[in-house]
């Protein structure tokens, strides 16, 4: 089974998008931030669940979709799963990858 580890800035992300939720609905938000790390989860299970975005030298950048966010991760090598960001479909992704 994979190994899964989030980045400093995808942590961040997933903070932002609750705090920008919970303005209006705090049991949305943690519905949202529940369903997004489960999403993360099943990566362990099945890494290549999301489409592959762009191959690199370090392994594969991945986004795999939920909802209206995408959870963009690498897949080294060896198998361990790096959560990049979590970013709400609106936003142009490859600033940010």
């Amino acid at each position: 089974m994979a190994q899964i580890r989030w980045t400093a800035e995808a942590a961040t992300w997933l903070e932002d998008i609750f705090n920008y939720i919970a303005v209006d609905n705090e049991d949305a938000a943690r519905r949202t931030i529940t369903d997004i790390y489960e999403r993360v989860q099943n990566l362990q299970t099945f890494p290549r669940l999301g489409h592959l975005h762009q191959a690199s030298a370090e392994g594969d950048i991945r986004v795999s979709l939920h909802g209206h966010y995408r959870i963009a991760y690498l897949l080294k090598q060896d198998e361990t799963i790096v959560i990049l960001g979590v970013f709400h479909g609106a936003l142009e992704i490859e600033r940010y990858l």
